[in-house]
């Protein structure tokens, strides 16, 4: 046994020993960690991915959602890339996104039905109010108006002579939006075909009174009509304003006036004149 134990130590003793062992350990252990890192790498994660093409807004169903195996290094290299359905699944498609079939889903493309925003109505300044105007294909030029734009909103109307009135009442207004009959961003979209029936601007509250007036006078054939200007108008677009004064006390002329906190001052006044009916009354009770 003494002799076992002696020859043991002589061996371990020898550096040229010791060398070759820890260069065999050293190798081994590389081995065993590439080959579990390898592993890690190449095993495959079932990933849910769109079987159609999904345009912006669409409520995501589970019949739209397949199921893919990629390696594990590609969805740790994609940290934003969603794994479990349960993420996409009654979720909507991000405004402006479209997701294409076979693409996998990713966190910026998905959003719950509460987040979803329409950037139409979003940072309105104080003051102003969304205007609508209902457009189709053939008053939008083809198509050609975009939101961004800057362009002029004319009036023709019959005047109470039975004359034609054609001018520009609104000058430099900008496109918000342009959304079809459904209430869908005709541009956002370029996986199917939207037809404009609106177009949206966002005006001071004065001047969408006036518009709003102008589309409800009756008798007169009133038509606000959308015309588009070049690119630098857009690009350097001046004020929006009222640009006849004729046009707008036309319109003003087929509508009542209609003074603002009426029913808060009849409120006042009522209370005002119950107290004074009050004070007489008491007055008389004392005489």
């Amino acid at each position: 046994m003494g002799n076992i134990l002696t020859t043991i130590k002589r061996f371990l003793g020898n550096k040229n020993t010791v060398t070759i062992i820890g260069v065999i350990l050293g190798i081994v252990v590389l081995y065993v960690g590439y080959n579990y890192r390898v592993k890690q790498a190449t095993t495959p994660v079932s990933v849910p991915y769109a079987k159609e093409d999904l345009s912006s807004r669409t409520l995501i169903t589970s019949d739209m959602i397949g199921y893919m195996e990629v390696s594990s290094s590609v969805v740790k290299n994609s940290s934003n890339m969603i794994t479990n359905a349960n993420d996409i699944i009654d979720h909507y498609v991000s405004f402006g996104t479209t997701i294409p079939a076979n693409s996998m889903f990713y966190q910026n493309q998905v959003i719950a039905s509460d987040e979803m925003p329409d950037s139409a109505f979003s940072d309105i300044p104080d003051g102003y109010t969304i205007y609508s105007l209902s457009v189709n294909l053939h008053t939008t030029y083809g198509n050609s108006i975009y939101p961004g734009n800057y362009i002029d909103l004319y009036f023709k109307a019959t005047d109470d002579n039975d004359k034609i009135m054609f001018g520009k009442l609104i000058e430099s207004i900008e496109v918000l939006a342009v959304k079809d009959s459904q209430g869908n961003h005709v541009f956002e979209t370029t996986v199917e075909s939207r037809t404009p029936a609106e177009l949206l601007f966002a005006v001071p509250d004065d001047m969408y009174l006036l518009l709003m007036k102008a589309g409800y006078i009756t008798g007169s054939s009133i038509e606000i009509i959308p015309v588009p200007r070049n690119a630098s108008y857009s690009a350097n677009p001046g004020d929006t304003i009222v640009s006849s004064d004729v046009i707008r006390d036309f319109i003003l002329s087929k509508s009542a006036i209609i003074p603002q906190n009426t029913t808060t001052s009849t409120t006042n006044q009522n209370s005002s004149n119950n107290n004074n009916n009050s004070n007489n009354n008491n007055n008389s009770n004392n005489q």
